[in-house]
C-alpha cells in the first residue's frame, strides 16, 4: 500500500514585492487560506525580493547581493510557500544558476529545493478541499508565463475554481499568451506590451466573466489597469483573494 507523507505543520511564506507593496489583501488572504488547513505559518520580517527584476534585466551582482540576503530567512526543512508563480519560478529554477560557484551555493540549492507556489501547494500537498459559499459568479483564469513554464503550474488553480460549486470557470481562448507585463518588459516596451494586453483583455471579454483571476500580481497589475483603463465590467483579483472570499461567503 501507498503511504502519503505527512501533510506539514508549518510553512514560511515569502510574500513579494507587488503583495507587499501594491496587493497586501492577497498576500493575507494567502497566509489565512493555509492557517485554515490548520498549519502555522510563518512570515520573516527581514523578506524582500526574490531578485527576478535585477535578473531578468541582466544585473546579475545585483540579483545575487538581493537574492542572499533571503537565504537566512528561512533556516530548517520547512515548505516556502509563494502566492506568485513568478517569485517562486525565480527561487526555485534561477536561485541554483545564480548561486552556482559561490560559497552558499548549497544553501540555496536547499532553499529553492523547498519553494512551493500557492496553489500547487494547496493542491498537491494539502489536498485541499473547498466549500462555496459565494452567490452564483462567471470567472476566468489568467496563467502567468513563469507559473506555466517554469513552475508547471497550469491546472492546479482551475482545479481549485472548479471546487467552488457557484463559480463558473471559462478558459480563455489565448490562456498561454502573455498579457505584455513581464516585468521591466512593459517599461521598455510599452506599445508591444499594449497590443498584447489588449489581446488579452479582449479574449476576457469573450468569456462574458465578471473576474479574471490569476495567481501573479504583476499580471494583474497589467490586465486590471488596462480593464480600468477601458471601462470595462469584469475586475483582476488574486486568487488567494478571491478564494478565501468565496469560502466565507462574503
Amino acid at each position: 500500500m501507498d503511504h502519503q507523507p505527512p501533510k506539514p505543520t508549518r510553512v514560511y511564506y515569502f510574500g513579494t514585492c507587488l503583495v507587499d507593496l501594491f496587493f497586501p489583501d492577497a498576500g493575507m488572504a494567502g497566509i489565512e487560506l493555509l492557517q485554515s488547513q490548520g498549519l502555522t505559518v510563518v512570515f520573516p520580517q527581514g523578506q524582500s525580493c526574490c531578485g527576478q527584476p535585477a535578473y531578468n534585466s541582466g544585473y546579475r551582482a545585483d540579483a545575487l547581493k538581493v537574492a542572499r540576503a533571503q537565504l537566512d530567512l528561512f533556516p530548517g526543512d520547512d515548505p516556502i510557500v509563494v502566492p506568485s508563480g513568478s517569485c517562486a519560478g525565480m527561487m526555485k529554477k534561477h536561485w541554483p544558476d545564480l548561486f552556482r560557484g559561490e560559497a552558499d551555493e548549497a544553501k540555496a540549492v536547499q532553499v529553492a529545493s523547498r519553494v512551493w507556489e500557492l496553489t500547487q501547494f494547496l493542491v498537491h500537498v494539502l489536498d485541499v478541499r473547498l466549500t462555496d459559499q459565494g452567490e452564483p459568479l462567471r470567472v476566468t483564469w489568467h496563467a502567468s508565463c513563469h507559473a506555466q513554464r517554469e513552475m508547471g503550474v497550469v491546472e492546479e488553480p482551475k482545479a481549485l475554481l472548479r471546487q467552488l460549486a457557484n463559480v463558473e470557470l471559462v478558459e480563455l481562448k489565448r490562456e498561454k499568451e502573455c498579457c505584455g507585463f513581464g516585468g521591466t518588459f512593459a517599461v521598455r516596451h510599452p506599445e508591444i506590451s499594449a497590443a498584447m494586453v489588449g489581446d488579452k483583455v479582449a479574449d476576457i471579454e469573450g468569456t462574458g466573466a465578471a473576474r479574471v483571476v490569476s495567481g501573479d500580481c504583476g499580471c494583474l497589475l497589467n490586465i486590471g489597469g488596462a480593464l480600468e483603463a477601458g471601462a470595462k465590467a469584469a475586475r483582476g483579483q488574486h486568487i488567494a483573494q478571491f478564494l478565501k472570499e468565496r469560502i466565507h461567503g462574503r
